[in-house]
């Protein structure tokens, strides 16, 4: 199991919505808004690491209001 935190700023007023969005999706294991120089701190487990890049570019980064992201992949415990 790999463990990848995605640190997301939103467009100003699409913060919750995406909340929302982000926690319906696949692999997604915790959601949690945030206040500082981010907006969404979003947890992702997968059976592998070759699948992190394809949900951060097609599920996440896609998403109207997402304005920037950064990718944080948990060694093994």
């Amino acid at each position: 199991m790999v463990k990848a935190y995605v640190l997301i700023v939103t467009e100003p007023g699409a913060t919750r919505r995406l909340v929302e969005t982000i926690r319906g999706l696949d692999l997604v294991h915790e959601v949690h808004e945030v206040m500082g120089p981010y907006d969404i701190v979003a947890e992702i487990r997968a059976e592998s690491l070759q699948e992190i890049p394809g949900i951060l570019q097609e599920q996440i980064r896609s998403l109207p209001g997402i304005h920037s992201t950064t990718s944080l992949v948990a060694f093994p415990s």
